[in-house]
């Protein structure tokens, strides 16, 4: 799972950085600033998740187990920014319920890592 979450971590950040200078630059033009806004929201929690990821992983291997708390925000990732960026670019309304979902994955998420480090002995 450390793998899994370091490869995913960064790869989200990596897609961030790209996403988010696309839509600086790229789609200025073609989209509305509402539209780009909802774009930067998605490249922003992405980023903020993917660190997150990479914080799961190496708090693992100090021994505290994250690894729900790393499946749900790999889940919060796909759905919240996912959507987001499917909304700005299609405008496709029935995209909206899908992110609450995605940010109800990172809220558990970060709830399980309150509870773990809680309960860890350090």
């Amino acid at each position: 799972m450390i793998k899994l979450f370091l490869l995913a971590g960064s790869f989200f950040c990596m897609l961030s950085v790209i996403l988010g200078a696309f839509a600086a630059h790229g789609l200025k033009s073609r989209l509305s600033d509402y539209a780009i806004g909802i774009f930067k929201t998605a490249a922003e929690y992405q980023m903020v998740h993917g660190l997150a990821l990479i914080a799961v992983a190496i708090l693992i291997k100090c021994g505290i187990n994250l690894s729900m708390a790393g499946g749900f925000f790999i889940a919060g990732t796909l759905l919240f920014s996912g959507s987001l960026y499917l909304l700005a670019l299609t405008g496709l309304k029935w995209l909206g319920p899908i992110t609450p979902l995605g940010g109800l994955c990172f809220i558990i998420g970060w709830i399980v890592i309150l509870v773990q480090v809680a309960r860890f002995k350090f």
